[in-house]
């Protein structure tokens, strides 16, 4: 009996047996191990389905955690600290309202082998706790564990992982450990290959992080729940300055750690503000539209143009959103007076709600609270809002950004392609009625074509840029939506094995200007959309002239302004 869904708690409830159960097969795990509910689906099988001490596959899971220093993970979490550097004066945080905006506190899956050079090992690991399935598990525990910090520095997260014991006689294991675990394989077994779906698992520790010396004793308390798993550290007998604390009446947003760690980034702060300033210049009074969830183009706006009025959609953060920058007004020197959030969809939206004024500047970052997992061009919703504003854009009105440009790269993608194969006949099952459910790319058969997917190309294992970065089709945003396609000759630039292609926009803020904000694979904030090929192909020449195989690819982006949908065809040529 097998199952890889939290409901299968729910399901188990209704199922009759003459006999109970000798053997319970399950993989209900995720990156956090328990969050598909692996809890409250054994103890309700060790109530209702089980013999005493059966025979489980997994036998055993143990978690195992260390502690890091990393700046690029601190930047995911701390903007309170991260913006006192920012030139521009605007606090998205602001002392007085520390706790104002945070990540949500939880454990973040994420591939951390990529970010190996640049954290720093403050201890080795250390195990957490350690789940017996051939017992009932309890639905809550707490373990304290003494660390010895192996160098100095500042703890800004726990890195955990799992260890699966498959056996009873702990002969077969298999592990989610990060490679740099591989040299403790005696302690730790379980050498893997790259994986999507199982990471690892970070927890950020809060603020500039917690101090620590060579040799000090480091307090890590951990506890789980039913379906997570937290922690807390200190060192001796000073518990960690909680920077961030946070009381069930305060007003709080979280955002992702993505979306704190651009409003922390200083290069993308200072592009945007200057787009903004350049068109809100010799403007007076002018009326602006935030048609997206921007809290920091509302704010930039407010206290760029002290007499301007702004509208503001905030589609998925709503009241919250508001609230949040009525209460930050003060701190950023503006009236929250010059706020407006609007009731109704933008197709709704008439003259008669901006008291007769036609709109001078319409923005967008773009961002859309709750669709940071989507592909790329989703966020072309955009200049769907842009579209049905139309009717109400004065005749020099700005629109930031003004243009987007799709963009594409052929990479070598071993990992992530091999991840992505298609399933067939395993163990003797046909399993290819999930290739569709999972997203399937690789060896699928004809006429059948795999999904393009959102991926941080940066944590896809493997990776390497076999052509030029080429312009595949443009967006202009200072025209009404409409469907549109462009084309492009990849030429292959280096030897590898082409695996597929990554495409991302670029947005531009000013033409004028030639402010650009790209979101490609360098660029670790932004999920990219890749389009993995059926059967990958070797590719490329020494002299990086011509293909030894005498290969280039023709490839053709289509744009559907009905549904959003983009769709790429791609042909290899001689």
């Amino acid at each position: 009996m097998s199952s890889t869904s939290a409901q299968m708690n729910s399901n188990l409830e209704s199922i009759s047996l003459l006999e109970l159960i000798y053997l319970w097969v399950s993989e209900i795990l995720d990156s956090e191990l328990l969050g598909e509910g692996l809890i409250p689906t054994l103890q309700n099988a060790h109530d209702e389905l089980l013999v005493e001490n059966p025979e489980t596959v997994p036998y055993r899971a143990i978690t195992y955690g260390q502690l890091v220093e990393s700046s690029f993970l601190w930047k995911l979490h701390d903007l309170y600290n991260n913006e006192l550097c920012a030139s521009d004066g605007i606090r998205l945080v602001p002392t007085e309202l520390s706790s104002i905006l945070n990540v949500k506190p939880q454990q973040y899956p994420m591939h951390c082998d990529s970010l190996q050079e640049e954290i720093k090992l403050l201890s080795e690991p250390f195990k957490i706790f350690e789940f017996d399935f051939w017992k009932r598990p309890d639905s809550h525990g707490e373990a304290e564990i003494l660390i010895k910090a192996a160098a100095g520095g500042s703890v800004n997260a726990v890195i955990s992982w799992w260890v699966l014991q498959l056996d009873r006689e702990g002969t077969v294991f298999y592990s989610t450990a990060p490679k740099w675990i591989k040299h403790l394989q005696t302690e730790f077994p379980g050498d893997r290959n790259w994986c999507d779906h199982w990471k690892q698992c970070v927890w950020f520790v809060p603020g500039k992080g917690l101090p620590v010396s060579k040799g000090e004793n480091i307090h890590l308390r951990a506890v789980h729940s039913d379906i997570s798993i937290s922690y807390s550290l200190k060192v001796e007998s000073q518990r960690t300055r909680n920077e961030h604390s946070i009381h069930g009446d305060d007003l709080q947003l979280t955002l992702s750690p993505e979306k704190i760690a651009t409003y922390s980034d200083d290069n993308w702060r200072n592009c945007v503000l200057l787009a903004v300033q350049n068109a809100l210049y010799g403007k007076d009074s002018p009326l602006c539209f935030v048609v997206d969830d921007s809290i920091f183009l509302a704010t930039a706006i407010a206290r760029l143009c002290n007499t301007s009025h702004i509208m503001l959609l905030f589609p998925g953060l709503r009241e919250r959103g508001f609230q949040y920058l009525q209460a930050n007004a003060e701190t950023n020197h503006f009236s929250a007076d010059c706020l407006k959030l609007l009731d109704h969809r933008t197709d709704c939206i008439s003259i008669n709600d901006t008291d007769g004024k036609k709109i001078d500047l319409l923005v967008g970052e773009p961002f859309y609270y709750g669709f940071e997992t989507c592909l790329p061009w989703k966020n072309l919703r955009f200049w769907k809002e842009r579209t049905r504003l139309e009717r109400i854009l004065s005749k020099d009105a700005h629109v930031i950004p003004c243009r987007g440009i799709l963009r594409v790269c052929a990479m070598s993608l071993p990992d992530l392609w091999r991840s992505r194969c298609s399933l067939v006949n395993i163990e003797g099952f046909d399993h290819s009625v999930a290739n569709t459910i999972l997203g399937a790319c690789g060896n699928l058969s004809a006429p059948k074509e795999g999904p393009m997917l959102p991926f941080f190309v940066w944590q896809c294992g493997e990776t390497k840029e076999l052509s030029e970065r080429l312009t595949l089709m443009e967006f202009d945003f200072s025209k009404p939506m409409s469907s549109c396609s462009g084309k492009a000759k990849v030429d292959f630039t280096k030897t590898g094995v082409c695996h597929g292609f990554v495409l991302w926009i670029d947005w531009v803020l000013s033409a004028e200007n030639g402010i650009i904000v790209s979101t490609g694979p360098d660029h670790r904030h932004w999920k990219q959309g890749v389009k993995l090929l059926k059967t990958p192909m070797a590719v490329g020449s020494q002299d990086y002239t011509s293909s030894v195989d005498g290969h280039s690819v023709e490839m053709e982006a289509i744009f559907d302004s009905e549904n959003g949908d983009l769709s790429i065809q791609y042909a290899f040529v001689q």
